[in-house]
């Protein structure tokens, strides 16, 4: 299980928020919550052993860096970004590669985030030189309960990971930042293209919003000053096409007119930002008649 902690803030005020206890910090309990700093530890005292043994000669020393584990990686969510709700728990993989010539046993990882943002937690190895475990994210209380172990909106964007990597011959190797992904607020966005059905060569008003999870607040709000595509697919076509660009108002909304030519869906598509995931609308059909 993973272990999460974030930096202390306060929560705005508002009828639909939540305070945060005074408390700075709040953990899943992972399956063995000492054994991170105990390998860390180990890691440290090792280090200390070698640099102690300095003087040794030098063929001994080439043959204890040859026998140390080697982290060559690590892959989240199969490469592709973390998007997290209001309402779900979201659970995704990493990987960690690396060698040993006695095997990979078993890794302790750390995801690192913007704001303190913080998870952790451990796995056997799955081969010899593959280690994967899976992360638990959230940004919602947990059910029945106020204990705010979620995520904050400043917690969106780039994360880090570290790994600690343990060999079965007992040696042990601690590689920082030895991969990335991108933790993001979903986004959802609507549309409504009318009249329904219209003249040929009348004009079509399409509307929509765009909106994204609020962690602070566990609530959908408005995304505003966002570039959104407006998309239109004919009728028996599988392809959409851009037909315009426009941007969203203060509170998230968008509306433009297009003529009609054809019969056909149009949608609203957002393309993300780097703390924001993707978002598309179903198409909205329009009988154009002549």
């Amino acid at each position: 299980m993973s272990r999460f902690a974030a930096a202390f803030r306060d929560r705005p005020g508002g009828e639909h928020e939540t305070a945060r206890p005074a408390t700075a910090v709040h953990a899943l309990r992972p399956t063995n919550p000492g054994r991170s700093v105990t390998r860390r530890a180990a890691a440290v005292g090792a280090i200390a052993v070698l640099l102690a043994g300095a003087g040794a000669s030098a063929d001994a020393a080439a043959d204890t860096v040859h026998d140390n584990p080697v982290v060559s990686g690590a892959v989240v969510n199969s490469g592709h970004d973390v998007i997290v709700g209001i309402t779900h728990n979201v659970v995704f993989p990493v990987t960690v590669t690396g060698s040993d010539d006695s095997g990979l046993s078993f890794v302790d990882v750390d995801l690192k985030g913007p704001h303190g943002g913080f998870y952790t937690t451990d796995a056997s190895c799955e081969t010899a030189t593959a280690c994967t475990t899976s992360f638990t994210v959230n940004a919602h209380p947990a059910p029945g309960s106020d204990d705010p172990v979620d995520l904050a909106n400043a917690n969106a964007g780039t994360w880090s990971v570290d790994a600690l990597a343990d060999a079965n011959d007992g040696d042990s190797v601690f590689a920082p930042g030895v991969g990335s992904f991108r933790l993001k607020r979903a986004a959802l966005v609507t549309v409504n293209a009318s009249p329904e059905p219209v003249a040929k060569g009348a004009l079509i008003t399409v509307t929509g919003k765009l909106v994204r999870a609020n962690w602070d607040t566990y609530r959908y709000a408005g995304y505003a000053g966002q570039a959104v595509k407006l998309q239109f697919r004919a009728k028996g076509s599988s392809t959409y096409t851009t037909m315009a660009t426009v941007h969203t108002s203060s509170t998230g909304t968008l509306r433009t007119t297009v003529k009609a030519v054809k019969d056909g869906y149009w949608r609203w598509q957002f393309i993300g930002t780097g703390t924001t995931g993707p978002a598309k609308a179903a198409g909205d059909y329009v009988d154009v008649r002549p």
